[in-house]
């Protein structure tokens, strides 16, 4: 079963190789999205793919790259596309 994932992360998640880890972590699981920083801090993502991929991405965005201190992930469930391609680092969100 596919699912799509929305989440956003808090903490020391910017300046320590998140979104490229995460990128990387994202092709190690074969799902397709988008991770970008946001202009309060936070990082957020979107992830496509296998349930249990999808799940598997959620765990370790809990605790992130080595450099990160994860404070808190918040997920919210949305209905699966298909429409993504690839895994992408985006900009930030003003």
């Amino acid at each position: 079963m596919n699912a799509r994932a929305h989440v956003w992360v808090t903490g020391r998640v910017q300046g320590v190789m998140f979104r490229g880890r995460t990128r990387r972590r994202a092709s190690e699981l074969d799902l397709k999205g988008w991770v970008r920083n946001l202009y309060d801090g936070r990082v957020e993502v979107l992830a496509e793919g296998e349930k249990s991929k999808v799940e598997a991405m959620i765990g370790w965005l809990k605790v992130g790259p080595p450099l990160a201190r994860v404070e808190s992930v918040d997920v919210s469930w949305e209905e699966y596309t298909g429409e993504l391609q690839d895994f992408r680092i985006g900009w930030m969100d003003f």
